[in-house]
């Protein structure tokens, strides 16, 4: 595992994220404004570095619901046979190819994964949203992802989706609106990160374009390499 500096940090995850009412101080309203679409319009690997510790947020009829995001995957415009853009657009892949800030959702082994696409327009490059750390809403992710374990709501790309209610319909959503699902500066500071080959693939696995926050209980795996 290779750590990241990053110009702060806070310290390792408590046993249990704040539950209920209490998560809202942690985030204030001015915190909870969309990130601008200049953060995005950057290369992947900066722009997955800068995700991590930002917050996921998705607001339904239900409520809002979301964390901060402890791991992400950057997928390169260029030189990547792992990015789903390797070979050109397609209807699936479309969305990699639109303007920066918005997403990119598609389906794998019927389960949704949602993508952050960076770059300009016409460079297809997107950042692979892995996993966060529950803090809001947690009712309505234990309801929608029928588990009781904090830990397990939204560790990992699938479990992710499925416990913010994000499928098809976001594919091409424009995350820099601060409406139905978007990411958040937050409040703290920047977690301290580590790095590592990008898991489930079965190309460019050498390439350390995996970022997550070191320590960490919510990360979706703990691989070093």
């Amino acid at each position: 595992m290779v750590e990241v500096p990053t110009p702060s940090h806070r310290g390792p995850d408590s046993a249990e994220p704040t539950k209920g009412a209490a998560a809202e101080h942690l985030l204030p309203p001015p915190h909870w404004a969309p990130l601008p679409r200049p953060f995005y319009d950057r290369t992947p690997e900066v722009v997955a570095r800068a995700l991590v510790g930002k917050w996921l947020l998705r607001q339904t009829s239900a409520g809002l619901c979301g964390g901060r995001i402890v791991e992400v995957e950057a997928y390169l415009s260029r030189r990547d046979p792992a990015c789903h853009a390797a070979r050109g657009q397609t209807p699936r892949n479309a969305a990699m190819f639109g303007p920066p800030g918005h997403a990119y959702v598609y389906m794998i082994h019927s389960r949704w994964c949602l993508n952050a696409v960076t770059e300009p327009a016409g460079v297809p490059s997107a950042i692979l949203i892995r996993a966060i750390e529950p803090l809001l809403g947690l009712d309505l992710m234990r309801q929608r992802r029928q588990v009781e374990a904090v830990r397990d709501l939204a560790r990992g790309p699938a479990r992710l989706c499925e416990a913010l209610a994000i499928d098809k319909t976001y594919n091409g959503w424009d995350l820099t609106t601060g409406q139905e699902l978007w990411i958040a500066a937050g409040s703290e500071p920047p977690p301290r990160l580590a790095r590592s080959g990008r898991i489930g693939i079965s190309s460019a696995q050498r390439q350390l374009l995996r970022f997550f926050a070191a320590g960490s209980r919510f990360v979706s795996a703990h691989r070093q390499r």
